[in-house]
């Protein structure tokens, strides 16, 4: 029980640039992971950020892929999720958000609440994740303090309550007042260091001292206002993801990250019971269960690896044990399961309740996969969706032939996009949920598996996947629909519609005929 207690297992979402990277890097600082935090753009300092290790991702300064990193503090141990936030990634954040017990929310103090925020907050409360809101870049000018908590409330649909108050912001960012440690932290803009703090009576005459009078009365003003208008912070409503605890601050100066671990440590969720197709699954049970909720091809270019993210849900997870691969029905063992932190990894020999362990991946394993120590047990809610953007995909190169088959089969293994192969000219195609897959894929295909391809355009408008408990019925539309059936990886039926018209009148003519927009029914 001990050590499911400490455990505190978490992702940071937003939307893109709104600081999650540089945020992750100052809670690595914080744990003692690295000792200098590289400035993400900054030419002076060759450094890229750790947690963005992909060559395309140093190129764009963008977060492609969800990485795990692992570090101890104060007692507990951390296991951070970066995710991307750029919505051309979606899906890898919405399975990520399936593994973790509470999410941290980044928001940008000038822009405020922005499309991909709302896309995975309406996640998180689908699946009742406590969220912590972290305003940063309050050294930048920005919207006023009570203007940003409205927009949370009205966008978010969440109630919030701040837990730090920044005292003035852009130009004269002073510095935040933590109404949860009931004491003064005064900003100097720095990188590299970490700022002090001063414990002050909030109506005694040293907060003058050291903001300054007009800052002092109207931080007064403001704190009785926020006590007036918020309720008192409850631990219970939180962990209930009824309300949402807000801090101010700025990561890329080191500003308020600390504040915001502190508390965040204390008040966290502890890993929950995760719920199976057959039962609920309590963490503190003896046997171990954990599922599988993404793959990593090349973690390591020199070994063309593959990584599966093993989730572990209850029980206790132990190097070279017998586990049930339950799809396949046979029993496997590792002799290397691995702890991440971004690329470095290391072997280890036992794991708990909430952590993310990387078992190499030879093909064996697939989005959602369980392992269990026998059970028959099936998690679900780890979905493909219905791709919206088409490509046939061809081989640029006839010479890689082979290249290419693996590339393609280990990227769509990662669940970065999806395969088709058309029934009518036995072509194949790719699907994805935004443009940027493609370039990934092909910037991939050729960095990793020195693989060429060229994309050749398809106007298809989406697909889905078709099933029916009349053969004969079935079977007439797979003739009338000759040209736009497809079969997916697994082999099963997949109707592609060139526009909403079409897929309307076949769902009207063909009533006996289920279509689905998930992969999983």
């Amino acid at each position: 029980m001990n050590e499911i207690e400490r455990r505190r297992t978490f992702a940071i979402i937003s939307h893109p640039d709104a600081g999650k990277t540089t945020l992750t890097e100052k809670l690595l600082l914080f744990g003692g992971q690295i000792q200098v935090a590289g400035a993400v753009k900054s030419n002076k300092i060759k450094k890229t950020a750790t947690s963005d290790w992909m060559e395309i991702e140093k190129q764009r300064g963008i977060s492609v892929t969800t990485s795990v990193m692992e570090f101890d503090y104060e007692g507990y141990k951390v296991n951070i999720l970066d995710t991307p936030g750029h919505q051309d990634f979606a899906e890898d954040t919405f399975r990520t958000l399936t593994a973790v017990d509470s999410a941290i929310i980044v928001v940008d103090g000038a822009k405020g609440v922005e499309a991909q925020t709302r896309k995975l907050m309406t996640v998180c409360r689908m699946r009742k994740t406590p969220v912590i809101i972290f305003i940063n870049k309050m050294d930048r000018e920005g919207k006023d303090p009570f203007d940003l908590l409205d927009e949370l409330e009205s966008e978010l649909q969440i109630s919030v309550r701040p837990l730090s108050w920044p005292i003035n912001q852009g130009q004269r960012f002073k510095g935040v007042y933590n109404i949860y440690e009931q004491n003064l932290n005064l900003f100097t803009p720095d990188k590299q260091k970490v700022t002090e703090k001063v414990t002050v009576d909030i109506n005694g005459s040293e907060l003058e001292e050291h903001v300054g009078q007009a800052d002092a009365d109207k931080l007064r003003a403001d704190l009785e206002l926020v006590d007036g208008v918020y309720p008192a912070f409850d631990v219970t409503s939180y962990l209930d993801a009824e309300v949402a605890p807000v801090f101010f601050g700025s990561a890329l100066n080191n500003f308020g990250v600390k504040e915001l671990l502190d508390c965040f440590v204390r008040i966290a969720p502890s890993p929950r019971p995760t719920v199976a197709e057959e039962r609920m699954v309590k963490p503190e049970e003896p046997k171990f269960t954990g599922f599988i909720f993404k793959i990593t091809a090349n973690i390591d270019p020199n070994h063309r690896s593959c990584i599966a993210f093993c989730k572990v849900c209850s029980g206790k997870f132990v190097r070279n044990a017998p586990y049930l691969h339950v799809r396949q029905g046979k029993t496997l063992r590792f002799s290397s399961p691995t702890q991440f932190m971004a690329q470095k990894k290391s072997t280890i020999d036992e794991a708990w309740p909430g952590d993310i362990v990387g078992l190499p991946d030879n093909g064996v394993f697939k989005i959602g996969d369980t392992l269990t120590e026998g059970e028959q047990m099936h998690f679900r809610g780890l979905p493909s969706f219905s791709p919206e953007m088409f490509k046939y995909i061809e081989n640029a190169d006839p010479m890689k032939t082979k290249q290419l088959a693996k590339g393609i089969e280990q990227l769509m293994d990662e669940g970065v996009a999806q395969l088709f192969v058309n029934q009518f000219n036995g072509r194949k195609i790719i699907g994805t949920v935004g443009q940027l897959q493609f370039e990934v894929i092909q910037y991939r295909l050729e960095n990793e598996y020195s693989a060429k391809c060229r994309w050749e355009p398809v106007s298809l408008y989406k697909a889905c996947w078709i099933e029916s408990d009349d053969e004969a019925q079935l079977e007439a539309f797979k003739k009338r629909k000759y040209q736009y059936m497809a079969k997916d990886r697994e082999g099963r039926d997949v109707f592609l519609a060139d526009s909403n018209y079409v897929l309307q009148m076949a769902q009207t003519d063909f009533e006996h005929i289920r279509f689905h927009f998930t992969s999983e029914f």
